[in-house]
């Protein structure tokens, strides 16, 4: 257990969006509507108020495509990294919302393998592929 104390994780998600923008509106929605629900109305600075999970708020967290419909989800805040119990948290919260079809969550340093780009194929463009 000791050996994963201080990695940072994060979520990799899939779902049926085709920019940075539209997954993280999808990650943030649901969460600002609850809020909006409970309080009466929300502005931006509220972001670092919404919990995603303890310890964890909306406004820590950011998204970068990795691929068509692939996502990855991570802090933005140094200070405050994901640890693997706080992904499990945030995975479950998003699952609560079903925004995402695939959520699944990994140390943030371990290379995410999705369909290889025809850069990584063991060929040059225009050699025979014999």
């Amino acid at each position: 257990m000791t050996e994963n104390k201080g990695r940072e994780y994060c979520l990799i998600v899939e779902g049926a969006y085709l920019t940075e923008g539209e997954a993280e509106h999808a990650l943030r929605d649901p969460f600002i509507e609850d809020w909006v629900e409970q309080n009466g109305g929300f502005k931006i600075h509220n972001m670092n108020d919404i919990q995603v999970t303890p310890g964890v708020t909306l406004g820590s967290l950011g998204v970068v495509m990795l691929d068509d419909r692939v996502f990855e989800i991570a802090s933005v805040d140094a200070e405050h990294p994901l640890t693997e119990h706080k992904a499990k948290g945030v995975a479950e919260a998003l699952r609560r919302q079903d925004m995402f079809d695939e959520i699944n969550f990994q140390p943030r340093d371990e290379e995410v393998r999705i369909h290889p780009r025809d850069d990584e194929v063991g060929f040059e463009p225009g050699e025979p592929d014999s």
